[in-house]
């Protein structure tokens, strides 16, 4: 079987309630505990008015977000939230990252796939195989944050380059 290099899923269980994981993905303040330096939306419905960090994004809300020790700066536009148990934004481009949630017993199962991934060999290595070890850190980190409170971010400059 070929490769698919368009797209790819991961997934993790994550011992907490389905309203504290979607907030996790969805509130400015939650996101920045385990996922980003800075989180900022501007709600596109009210002339550009910045969401405050601690509301849920709506959809078609643009976002601006940075990372600890990386000089890259996101943007992007949420395409879809039903308020509960699914999450879906533009990332690296032209990429669309889905974010569904479902509880299992004591956990709620992370689902995230990135779809939409450019074929040619820049993409291929840039996007498809460095977002996948990428949100693969991530959400190691978002169980890590959510479950023990304890952030596995690198934010000592000295050490810029680590795995993070």
């Amino acid at each position: 079987m070929a490769q698919d290099w368009t797209s790819f899923t991961l997934d993790i269980g994550v011992k907490s309630s389905l309203e504290t994981i979607y907030n996790a993905w969805t509130k400015p303040s939650e996101i920045e505990k385990w996922f980003l330096k800075t989180c900022t939306y501007k709600n596109e419905n009210e002339n550009g008015t910045e969401l405050d960090k601690n509301s849920n994004v709506e959809l078609g809300c643009h976002y601006e977000w940075t990372w600890y020790l990386y000089d890259a700066v996101e943007k992007g536009k949420v395409t879809q939230t039903n308020g509960k148990d699914f999450f879906q934004f533009s990332f690296a481009g032209n990429c669309v990252v889905d974010i569904q949630l479902k509880t299992i017993g004591e956990y709620v199962l992370v689902t995230l796939t990135q779809h939409n991934i450019p074929t040619d060999e820049k993409s291929k290595f840039n996007i498809r195989i460095g977002c996948l070890k990428g949100w693969t850190f991530y959400l190691a980190n978002l169980k890590s944050y959510y479950e023990n409170n304890y952030d596995l971010r690198n934010k000592d400059t000295e050490l810029k380059g680590l795995n993070n």
